[in-house]
């Protein structure tokens, strides 16, 4: 499922902060505040990877979280320049709804989805955020729904049919 370190660090990657988060820690000096942040990796060609960093600097936080995300590559099925179907997919209470779109419809989402579409190499599709909008539940729900699409070359090798004899 996941790139091999190898293979990643031959890639032409891209990072996109999709959120900073001031966390704070009570203890009994105080509160020591940190920041959380969520960034997007991906090399606009069909590989994209999200990760998490903690720090208490922003630039570290951003540096930790790109390169989580550079471990967590994963591989997204790309038809022409959009998703091969629909599909829906839930992580926690996110929930986002992925569409393929015609030829020069361009990113239709918002926020944390239309940066993973972006890094992902999605030319034109349609998204939608139901539910939270909590973006590390919008963007693991986002990726759920990328391991779960298939393309029909791979239903007809699942099937043990040939392409031609599906009627898409």
């Amino acid at each position: 499922m996941y790139l091999l370190k190898q293979d990643v660090d031959k890639l032409n990657l891209e990072d996109r902060v999709v959120s900073i988060n001031r966390v704070a820690k009570t203890v009994k000096g105080g509160r020591n505040m940190r920041f959380a942040a969520l960034v997007v990796v991906g090399d606009q060609n069909g590989h994209v990877g999200v990760g998490t960093g903690k720090a208490t600097e922003v630039p570290e936080a951003i540096r930790k979280a790109t390169e989580d995300g550079k471990k967590h590559m994963v591989t997204v099925p790309i038809v022409n320049t959009t998703v091969p179907h629909r599909i829906l997919a839930n992580k926690g209470a996110g929930s986002v709804l992925l569409m393929p779109a015609k030829e020069g419809t361009g990113i239709i989402a918002g926020g944390p989805v239309r940066a993973i579409c972006e890094l992902a190499g999605y030319k034109d599709i349609r998204a939608k955020n139901l539910g939270s909008s909590n973006p590390k539940n919008i963007i693991n729900a986002c990726l759920k729904a990328f391991a779960s699409m298939k393309t029909v070359e791979e239903v007809a090798r699942l099937r043990g049919k040939s392409i031609e004899e599906f009627d898409y």
